[in-house]
C-alpha cells in the first residue's frame, strides 16, 4: 500500500501547490491535498479529516507563510483538525510545515501544531525528509491527558476530555481564555451524550494565569478511561486549561493549551 501525503494550502497560488504535489511524486509518494477554507462556524477545517486519518495517509503538510497562519480563524481551524488528527493517530503523527518565505518560526505554531517541522520551500533535502516522516513510525507520547474534538453546524464545537490512560480525576475543570463556556456535561468516552449527571456543578469561576484570566466550569464528578467531561464555548477561546479539579489544599495543576 503506498504511503499517501496530505498537502494543506494556506493560499490559492496553484503553482506552489502543483510543486509541492510534484516533489511528493517524484519520492514515491502518493500526493493529495486540499486549499484552505477559513470558515470557522460552517466547521470547514472537518474536510480533509477524513483523509488525514486513513491508514495510508502518513504525513500532513502545511504550505504556510507566517502571514497566511495570522488569522485567528486560521490557527484555530487548525489547531482542532490537529487535535482530532492526533486522537485518531497519536501526538507524535508527523507535521511539517512548509514555508516560501522563511518568515515561520515555532513561537509562530499553537500548541497542538508545536513539534512540527518547518522547512523552507526551496530545501533541496524537501523531499528526502517528506519521505524520511513519512517512513518513521510515529511515536507513542503521552501527554498527561486525552482531548478530542466533535463538532457539526447544529451542535457547535465541543472538547471532549479525560486523564491519560489508567489515570482517573477527581472532579474537573475547564476555562477559556477569551471566551466563555455556553455547556458541559459527562458522559461515555467517544461520543456526546444525551443525557448527562452533575455532581456539584460550578459556573464563572475565574483563575489567573500570569497576566491572563480564564473563565472556567468545573463539577466534581470523577473522570477516567471510560467517562469524558465535554464542554462548549460560546466563541474560539484562544487558549484553554483543563485538569482535575484541585481539593481545598492541593494546588492547581492543569494543561495549558495554546490554540491560536
Amino acid at each position: 500500500m503506498q504511503k499517501k501525503v496530505w498537502v494543506t494550502s494556506l493560499s490559492k497560488n496553484q503553482e506552489r501547490v502543483t510543486g509541492l504535489l510534484g516533489l511528493v511524486k517524484k519520492y514515491g509518494l502518493g500526493p493529495d491535498g486540499h486549499f484552505w477554507v477559513d470558515e470557522i462556524q460552517k466547521m470547514a477545517w472537518q474536510a480533509s479529516l477524513e483523509t488525514l486519518t486513513q491508514k495510508q495517509t502518513a504525513l500532513w503538510v502545511i504550505s504556510a507563510t507566517k502571514a497566511e497562519l495570522e488569522p485567528a480563524s486560521v490557527r484555530y481551524g487548525l489547531s482542532l483538525l490537529a487535535l482530532c488528527l492526533q486522537n485518531a493517530k497519536g501526538i507524535g503523527f508527523p507535521i511539517v510545515f512548509v514555508c516560501p518565505d522563511h518568515s515561520l518560526d515555532e513561537d509562530d505554531l499553537p500548541t497542538p501544531l508545536k513539534g512540527a517541522d518547518i522547512i523552507d520551500h526551496k530545501n533541496p533535502s524537501l523531499g528526502a525528509k517528506m519521505v524520511a516522516k513519512a517512513n518513521t513510525p510515529v511515536k507513542k507520547i503521552d501527554p498527561g491527558y486525552r482531548i478530542d474534538i466533535h463538532a457539526n453546524p447544529g451542535f457547535g464545537i465541543w472538547f471532549e476530555l479525560g486523564p491519560g490512560p489508567g489515570d482517573t480525576w477527581n472532579g474537573v475543570l475547564a476555562g477559556g481564555l477569551t471566551s466563555e463556556v455556553t455547556a458541559h456535561g459527562v458522559g461515555p468516552a467517544g461520543e456526546l451524550p444525551l443525557k448527562t449527571t452533575l455532581e456539584y456543578q460550578m459556573q464563572g469561576l475565574k483563575l489567573e494565569l500570569g497576566e491572563d484570566e480564564y473563565s472556567a466550569w468545573a463539577v466534581q464528578n470523577d473522570i477516567h478511561d471510560s467517562l469524558s467531561y465535554y464542554v462548549r464555548f460560546a466563541d474560539i477561546p484562544g487558549s484553554i486549561l483543563f485538569g482535575q479539579l484541585p481539593g481545598e489544599s492541593d494546588a492547581a495543576d492543569f494543561h495549558l493549551l495554546r490554540l491560536v
